[in-house]
Parts: structure tokens; C-alpha cells; sequence
């Protein structure tokens, strides 16, 4: 069986041109977002 990834697409862009940040976290909220948890890996993985 073939994995295949699924690749991220372009950013989409407003009706004047400019890039969507809407998926980016601006600095000033960015304490609102807590970071990701360290990754643990099970022995003999």
C-alpha cells in the first residue's frame, strides 16, 4: 500500500491581492495560543 502526504496548498488571497493571514498568529495574540507539548516517544518506537 502507497502512503501518499498530503501537501499544504497555496495561501488563499483576498479579493484585492493581499495574502489571508487568517492561519498566521499575530504577535500580539500569540499568548493566547499555549505552545504544543514535548513529544514523548514510547520505548521501542
Amino acid at each position: 500500500m502507497k502512503v501518499e502526504a498530503i501537501k499544504p496548498g497555496p495561501k488563499p488571497r483576498k479579493p484585492d491581492g493581499t495574502p489571508d493571514r487568517r492561519r498566521r498568529v499575530t504577535p500580539p495574540n500569540k499568548p493566547k495560543h499555549p505552545g504544543l507539548k514535548p513529544h514523548r516517544h514510547k520505548p521501542g518506537d
